[in-house]
């Protein structure tokens, strides 16, 4: 895993580092030579700095660039300095540098590379008319576009903009931000890698979860075992008006693809003729309807769910007081692991929390930002300035999993947070999130710790959605062609051909 730091930490960080006598003009130069390393320079070019850090960063970069011999010019936005920036700015001075104040007449097009050192990671809000004029004119240069540290205009903690630098390669500086995953950042940065310049977090960082782990977390298969080994599953939803739902969750037999043992298809009796023959592998369990939807009956739900590790609940179930009378059954009488998804969150947000709290069962939640606004009575605009300090305080508050579904997937259970970048915009399209679900719940049931099985799942429906999107491209792609590629994603986490 790859630590992901909060802006605060990694100011901290920094703090921290400093105070242990390494200098700050070192940490200063060790970013210049992590940007110079990284890049193969096409020349001329233009190094475009703002005021701070973010622009001493820059200035100590122009020093190699001269060492180097490669043809560079300093723009200046402004003339305001860090202690830092400055004596690295006076070190171009004493250098002989190309030393530019910005004007609108600056043609970068005649430009190889242009380096954005405007705005750090510190920065929040809307940008200034005059740095937005600036990032304009980046963008459209048609040169090789590198940014230092982050984007400028891009928030280093949710990855939000009104207008930022698109950039080829990024380069983070000390660690990853949480603003390189979230919310827009995949549409803005097309590479990114990160310079480790010997700051350590002071606090607990994120974890960017690589292929690796997910194999390190999926347990080998036993000649030895059984289908119980592995676990008895069930997916519990459906209803008259969404019956395509609770389908999708096994049509392509997406939880036993997963690895599950056995699964168990909960849905409605009416419902029963339309899927029976799409069911092979699974076992179809009918439940009392209403005509409508799923009718709760106690005895049935405490017959179905009596052996099973894993229920997924929630998934074109429709929103009712039977199938509230069903939620609740489950929160305060099933000890297994619970994933609650779609219609079956909206009925969560209706329930008091100390009944969450309270419950006997470990619980995932699986809301896009509109549920999970629904969920804490927060406006999305509030979510997304900062969406993994809500997810945490969330789960903390609730003691349940968030998986919180974006670009990039977070998953916290209050304490650790887990990062997924896999996922692409095929999948955008109705049916993914039933997807996720069938995975939930085979993962969940033989990946011990259930923070580390949600983030699994996400990363598998990620990359089955990535080999998807090769395949069909992300305007044609559909929710099922991430379903029939999970085998592919599974072999490929464990190195098999």
């Amino acid at each position: 895993m790859i630590d992901v730091l909060s802006v605060e930490n990694m100011r901290e960080s920094d703090a921290a580092t400093i105070a242990t006598k390494i200098p700050s003009k070192e940490l200063m130069m060790r970013a210049a030579k992590g940007i110079f390393d990284s890049v193969k320079w096409k020349g001329p070019v233009a190094i475009i700095c703002g005021s701070g850090n973010n622009a001493g960063d820059g200035y100590a970069l122009a020093t190699l660039m001269n060492d180097a011999g490669i043809d560079c010019s300093i723009i200046l936005i402004g003339e305001k300095f860090s202690e830092d920036g400055r004596y690295y700015f006076e070190r171009c001075q004493e250098l002989g540098s190309d030393i530019k104040r910005w004007n609108k007449d600056i043609d970068l097009s005649v430009y190889g590379t242009v380096v954005d050192c405007i705005l750090g990671t510190g920065f929040k809000g809307k940008v200034r008319e005059d740095i937005r004029s600036v990032i304009e004119k980046i963008n459209e240069s048609g040169a090789y576009i590198v940014s230092a540290d982050i984007n400028s205009g891009l928030n280093g903690d949710s990855g939000i903009a009104d207008v930022c630098v698109r950039s080829d390669l990024t380069i983070s500086i000390g660690s990853y931000k949480a603003g390189h995953f979230l919310n827009m950042a995949k549409d803005v940065i097309k590479e990114k890698v990160n310079c480790d310049i010997g700051i350590k977090p002071v606090k607990n960082p994120y974890k960017l979860v690589e292929r690796a782990d997910i194999n390190g977390w999926i347990p080998e298969r036993k000649n030895f075992s059984n289908k119980g080994t592995y676990g008895y599953t069930a997916l519990i939803g459906g209803s008259k008006r969404y019956s395509g739902a609770i389908r999708l969750a096994y049509l392509a037999a997406v939880a036993m693809r997963s690895g599950a043992g056995v699964v168990k298809a909960a849905l409605p009796d009416f419902l029963y003729h339309d899927v029976a023959s799409h069911i092979l592998e699974s076992t179809i369990f009918p439940l009392s309807d209403d005509g409508s939807g799923i009718r709760f009956v106690e005895e049935e739900i405490r017959q179905l769910i009596s052996n099973v590790k894993t229920v997924a609940f929630g998934m074109g179930i429709g929103v009712s007081k039977e199938t509230k009378r069903l939620l609740l059954y489950l929160l305060k009488n099933y000890k297994g692991k619970l994933i609650i998804d779609a219609d079956g969150l909206t009925l969560l947000s209706d329930v008091d929390k100390n009944i969450i709290r309270e419950a006997e069962c470990e619980i995932v939640l699986t809301p896009h930002i509109k549920e999970f606004s629904r969920l804490t009575d927060m406006s999305i605009e509030s979510i997304l300035e900062d969406p993994i300090r809500y997810a945490l305080e969330y789960a903390k508050d609730t003691k349940t999993t968030v998986l919180l579904k974006g670009p990039s997937t977070v998953v916290t259970n209050g304490n650790e947070v887990y990062i997924t970048d896999k996922g692409c915009p095929g999948m955008t399209t109705a049916g993914s999130g039933d997807v996720l679900s069938g995975i939930l719940a085979a993962v969940c049931a033989y990946i011990p710790n259930i923070a580390r099985a949600a983030a699994a799942g996400a990363y598998i429906n990620g990359l089955a959605g990535e080999i998807s999107q090769e395949k069909f491209g992300s305007i044609s792609m559909t929710a099922s062609d991430t379903a029939a590629n999970i085998a592919g994603a599974i072999n490929s986490i464990g190195g098999e051909s």
